[in-house]
Parts: C-alpha cells; sequence; structure tokens
C-alpha cells in the first residue's frame, strides 16, 4: 500500500503540471467561460457533488479501513478526519445547496477530468494522516505547526465563505450574468474565493505537516491561480470601471 501511496503522490504532481499547462493556456470550459450551446454537460448540482464526492468517501474508507495504526487512531487524527469531512460536507454539499444560479450548467469533462483527482487526494491526504508517526501522539496538538496552521486554515475557511456569499448574493435578485463583487477579501483581489481556498489548504499542510498535504498545496496553487489571472483580466475587460487596485488573487502581489 505504501507504493501505491508513492504513486498517488507523483500522479498528482504530473496532474498539477498538465493542469497548470493546460489552464494557462485557456481556463477551464466552466462557469463564465463556458461557450453557448457547449455539449455534454450536466445540470451544476449534481455534478458539483459526483464531482466532489470522493474526497468524502476516499478519504473516510482510508482512514478507517487501511490507514490507521494498530491501536486505532489517536485524538489528532480524528480532530484532522473530522476537519476534513466538514470541509467537504460544506464544499460538496452546503455550497452546492446555497446556489442561485441554479440553470448553470457543467461540462461532463471536467466531472471526468476531477474525479480521479479527488479520489487520489482523499486516500493519499488519509493514508498519510494514518501513517505519520507525529499525529500518533496527543502532543502534536500543542506543536507551534498545529497550532498556526490550524489557525491560517480558519482564517482561509472564513475568507472562502464570505467570498462564497457575496458572489451568491450577487444573483439574489433572479439576476443571471455577472457583476462586480464587493467586500470581503474582494476589496483587495478578483478571486477572493480562490484566495481563502489557497490560505486555508496551505494551513491544512502545516497542521498536518505531511508531504500528501504539501502536494496538495501545490496542485491547488497551480490549478487556482491561472484561472485567478483569468478572471481578473475578464473582469477588467467586462467592466471598464473595474477598480484599478484590485490583483488578481493574492493581496498587493499578483
Amino acid at each position: 500500500m505504501e507504493r501505491a501511496y508513492e504513486v498517488s503522490l507523483a500522479i498528482i504532481l504530473l496532474m498539477g503540471v498538465a493542469t497548470l499547462a493546460s489552464t494557462l493556456k485557456a481556463a477551464g470550459p466552466y462557469g463564465r467561460y463556458m461557450t453557448a450551446g457547449q455539449r455534454f454537460t450536466l445540470p451544476a448540482r449534481p455534478a458539483w457533488l459526483l464531482f466532489e464526492s470522493p474526497q468524502w468517501f476516499a478519504f473516510a474508507l482510508t482512514f478507517w479501513l487501511i490507514a490507521p495504526p494498530e491501536s486505532g487512531p489517536s485524538s489528532v487524527m480524528l480532530f484532522i478526519f473530522c476537519f476534513w469531512q466538514a470541509h467537504y460536507t460544506y464544499r460538496g454539499l452546503i455550497y452546492p445547496l446555497r446556489m442561485r444560479d441554479t440553470h448553470k450548467r457543467f461540462p461532463v469533462i471536467a466531472v471526468a477530468a476531477g474525479f480521479p483527482f479527488n479520489l487520489l487526494n482523499g486516500f493519499t491526504n488519509a493514508y498519510a494522516v494514518g501513517h505519520a508517526a507525529h499525529l500518533m501522539g496527543n502532543g502534536w496538538f500543542a506543536d507551534p505547526r498545529f497550532i498556526l496552521g490550524l489557525a491560517i486554515a480558519a482564517f482561509g475557511w472564513i475568507v472562502n465563505f464570505q467570498a462564497d456569499t457575496i458572489l451568491i448574493n450577487l444573483r439574489a435578485d433572479g439576476f443571471k450574468g455577472y457583476r462586480i463583487p464587493e467586500g470581503g477579501a474582494f476589496r483587495w483581489v478578483s478571486a477572493a474565493n480562490y484566495f481563502g481556498e489557497i490560505v486555508f489548504w496551505s494551513g491544512f499542510a502545516l497542521m498536518v505537516w505531511t508531504l500528501a498535504g504539501f502536494v496538495f498545496v501545490l496542485f491547488t496553487l497551480a490549478n487556482l491561480m491561472p484561472r485567478a489571472v483569468a478572471h481578473h483580466r475578464w473582469y477588467r475587460a467586462e467592466f471598464p470601471d473595474y477598480p484599478k487596485s484590485r490583483r488578481a488573487v493574492i493581496p498587493g502581489l499578483l
């Protein structure tokens, strides 16, 4: 199983490189980048649920059936398990139910590409947590990396949730187009939701201190940063009065 873990990490890294290369070339064909009459699509809500679902079950099955030490998972491991599952309960279930743009479609190819990544990512992170020696004792709760990582992750989640809420409320009156988001981290960046996501997973990687966690951060950067830059350019082209002080995804930098 250790070999499967190593191979899965290598595949995720290769997928990250491929994702970076393709997204730098053109933003993925979903959301605002979908074209009229695009074929092979699914309704957004079930597509999103299908897309994210492997993060739930792959992590859970690996954690309980493959990864746990002989003595059973420690309190630290159980905390991380609940932390992961809580996040994907929001991201995979609650967030789609909050969507107002139920008319939207999601390309099948994006689901087909995302499903195996999420499957591998759930497996590798659960396996890493279950086999990390430093997570087998409850002393990790007092480690500065855990404390700081948890604080960073909590901050990132709040930023992400607030950004989601702002974007969802832009269509509260039934409007189906795009508007300039205001408030929260949108004061500084065009992709505040992506900024929050990047901060969240960076905090998680620090909190668990595993190779799988850091590989996930690298993939997140490869996936979200080029798309954030594309969003930024799109906003500037679409809205002549778009705030000139905003960056794409990293306040004051990018």
